[in-house]
């Protein structure tokens, strides 16, 4: 799915610029020349990646447009600026502004951190798990299974969010025990098996959707 990108600049001549450079990398760019018409376009679309956003403008400057986006979104704010001052980076990270670009910019710099929050914002998106009533918070560490927080051990935990990242793929005890035990591991495949059990058992009826594929290995099925 191609990002969508809201760019927000009272000069036409410097929207065109970003939109061209952030097309040609295969975004998809929608524009507004006013901070309120920002918020209108921003609140009209639910699926706006990253806000690239001047901070003088007319009818609303940038602060406000960042303000009234914060107040209920965590989407990327880049901030465009044509004044470098410490006192306006200080207010921006206060107001939850993800990166500054100093004006005048070059278009490829403005790409490559756009490249860079996007691909570190969908990582952590990915630290959220989920298969049928298990939810996984692999940055949190935290196991729920039907809204309630179980309790598991470092490696069970680790065991799981595998299975969770597999869902649906067959995997060998070999395979499981070099990707959570690590290859250093010398020991005994049962021990997976001594897991599995215990997992299931505290997942209560979710444990069942841990397959086990006789002579081979498991699979989580969702």
């Amino acid at each position: 799915m191609n990002h969508r990108i809201l760019v927000v600049d009272d000069e036409s001549r410097m929207r065109k610029l970003v939109r061209d450079f952030l097309q040609k990398k295969g975004y998809d760019v929608i524009e507004a020349e006013n901070g309120e018409q920002a918020v209108d376009v921003f609140f009209a679309h639910k699926d706006i990646a990253l806000v690239a956003l001047d901070v003088m403008m007319p009818k609303m400057d940038g602060w406000q447009v960042c303000r009234e986006i914060r107040r209920l979104s965590k989407v990327p704010i880049v901030m465009l600026t044509a004044k470098s001052d410490e006192k306006d980076e200080l207010l921006g990270f206060e107001l939850g502004v993800d990166e500054y670009i100093s004006k005048p910019f070059s278009p490829k710099i403005l790409t490559a951190r756009v490249d860079a929050i996007l691909r570190r914002t969908v990582s952590e998106e990915k630290q959220l798990l989920t298969a049928g009533k298990i939810e996984l918070d692999k940055t949190a560490h935290i196991v729920k299974v039907d809204q309630k927080e179980i309790e598991l051990s470092f490696k069970e935990f680790e065991l799981l969010a595998y299975f969770m990242e597999n869902k649906g793929i067959a995997l060998s005890r070999e395979k499981i025990l070099n990707n959570v035990w690590n290859y250093d591991y010398f020991g005994d495949a049962r021990t997976i098996d001594t897991h599995v059990k215990k997992l299931r058992s505290k997942l209560g009826p979710s444990g069942d959707l841990i397959k086990t594929i006789w002579g081979m290995g498991y699979k989580l099925e969702a």
